[in-house]
């Protein structure tokens, strides 16, 4: 076990990287603010055995199941989309909180059309996620796949209802949207490369103890 092994993190910019830096700093890990501004994809930290890599946050998984980083920071949304294969899930980071919900446009009853077994369209990008819930409700589905816009869809009749994250609601409501039901709570994860924790023992699982120790209490 090599106790001086390089620990590549991956990270998404945006909110988990702006999250992720100030448990870094409480775990002994400080980030130089410069690095913070960089446009470089892959970026020091204050420990030299730590580099971290920006990736798209869709394709952080991948890059920790394959090796391409040892450990990365997902949300619970990119790990139900991507089936978690190869990865290990140690600690609930609880940045990044939102909720997935199902939304609808203003006056469309929701749970009438449920009710009556109708098959609705459904607009997400949260395609695995959203077949797994109306599953389980036994509601019939089409699924409809968007990457980006989802509060349009049901305004222009593509779509009866849309899966979208939702933090505080305001895109709803700014678009004559209102939230109908909650799949789920959000939040990120540290995932971990099931090999890199074998062979980066001594490096990783002292890692892993410190960032959830910095984690803030509810």
């Amino acid at each position: 076990m090599d106790g001086n092994a390089l620990i590549t993190l991956a990270l998404s910019k945006g909110r988990i990287f702006d999250d992720t830096v100030p448990l870094l700093a409480a775990a002994g890990i400080p980030v130089d603010p410069s690095v913070i501004e960089s446009r470089r994809l892959i970026l020091p930290t204050g420990d030299p055995l730590l580099r971290m890599v920006i990736v798209r946050a869709s394709d952080v998984p991948t890059y920790v199941q394959y090796g391409g980083a040892d450990i990365g920071v997902a949300g619970k949304d990119v790990l139900i989309e991507h089936g978690g294969d190869g990865l290990y899930q140690p600690v609930d980071l609880k940045i990044g909180r939102c909720r997935m919900c199902v939304a609808t446009e203003k006056g469309f009853d929701y749970e009438s059309a449920v009710r009556r077994g109708a098959r609705l369209r459904v607009a997400t990008k949260y395609v695995e996620t959203a077949r797994q819930h109306f599953a389980s409700k036994g509601v019939h589905v089409d699924l409809i796949k968007l990457y980006g816009s989802m509060e349009l869809a049901p305004l222009v009749g593509l779509a009866d209802a849309i899966v979208d994250l939702v933090s505080t609601g305001s895109t709803l409501k700014a678009n004559n949207l209102v939230e109908v039901e909650e799949i789920m709570p959000i939040s990120s994860r540290l995932i971990v490369n099931q090999a890199s924790l074998k062979t980066k023992a001594a490096r990783i699982r002292p890692l892993l103890a410190a960032l959830a120790a910095a984690v803030p209490q509810d």
